[in-house]
């Protein structure tokens, strides 16, 4: 753990920090909910950011360095979004906007897709004031995610089974009378075919058979402090380069064991910075 720990500071030594500001946090949907109190929208896979007084900031407090024409003309108020560069393009995100020196090629690809402007009015409010704002900006890098007003469950499952088809999360689900609280409640709930948590690396099984010489397996340890093993879900790149001792990876699952291990963990991605908070 102490070199985990030397390894984590001597990482964040490299980042600029500001004031970690207030955000919503999603909870994962339970049950059937009334949708016509919710307005949805798709969950982005990107890297979660705050426009704020002239600068995009990670939830973790990390000042992200664009070219200056990608946030030219926005707007002044906060924004909360995501980064992103379209479905199943995580990897190119972080790779791109943890960067301190702006790779302008790679930026050209991002968006900055906004999902509130956080205030005191209830959320349906706060949709149409952004949505308005975003269209008097002449920015091709600021949008507005859509949000939808679905009436039964039905539609929902259907929605959120036209999103995974092509590679997307899942979706989120926006109380539409509550005002901004930050903070997790049922204010923002987050709906998946799967859930996903974070572990750290800590060792690696071998690969037998076709995997003979390459990684067979991540030896991880989740937030609860379990330790277990990730042996699916790889591309042979990744076995052959698999993640470093000590780095934070997302990984899925479909509910847990009676001893409370993640049950068919499978390896999603590597996490930057933002591993450091748990992912919405």
């Amino acid at each position: 753990m102490r070199l985990l720990t030397v390894i984590y500071l001597l990482f964040l030594s490299t980042f600029t920090f500001a004031n970690v500001p207030d955000i919503e946090r999603a909870t994962a949907l339970e049950g059937d909910v009334n949708l016509s109190l919710y307005l949805v929208s798709e969950k982005l896979d990107g890297v979660r950011a705050t426009w704020l007084q002239g600068r995009l900031i990670t939830r973790g407090g990390k000042v992200i360095k664009p070219p200056t024409w990608f946030t030219l003309h926005w707007p002044q108020e906060r924004l909360d979004g995501e980064l992103f560069a379209g479905r199943g393009q995580f990897n190119i995100v972080t790779s791109t906007v943890l960067d301190n020196e702006p790779d302008e090629s790679m930026w050209r690809k991002i968006r900055f897709m906004v999902f509130d402007a956080p205030s005191a009015q209830p959320f349906r409010e706060r949709y149409r004031h952004y949505k308005d704002i975003i269209a008097d900006c002449d920015s091709p890098y600021l949008f507005a995610i859509e949000q939808r007003q679905l009436h039964t469950q039905d539609d929902l499952t259907s929605w959120l089974d036209d999103v995974v088809a092509l590679g997307g999360e899942g979706l989120m689900l926006h109380l539409a009378d509550a005002s901004f609280t930050g903070g997790s409640d049922n204010n923002l709930i987050k709906l998946k075919p799967f859930m996903d948590a974070e572990a750290v690396v800590v060792g690696y099984q071998p690969g037998k058979g076709k995997y003979l010489g390459k990684m067979g397996a991540l030896i991880v340890v989740n937030e609860q402090g379990l330790r277990f093993k990730i042996g699916t879900g790889f591309s042979d790149a990744e076995r052959g380069n698999p993640p470093a001792i000590g780095s934070t990876i997302t990984y899925s699952y479909h509910g847990l064991t009676r001893k409370g291990l993640p049950r068919f963990a499978s390896f999603m991605h590597v996490r930057g910075v933002e591993t450091l908070d748990p992912k919405d």
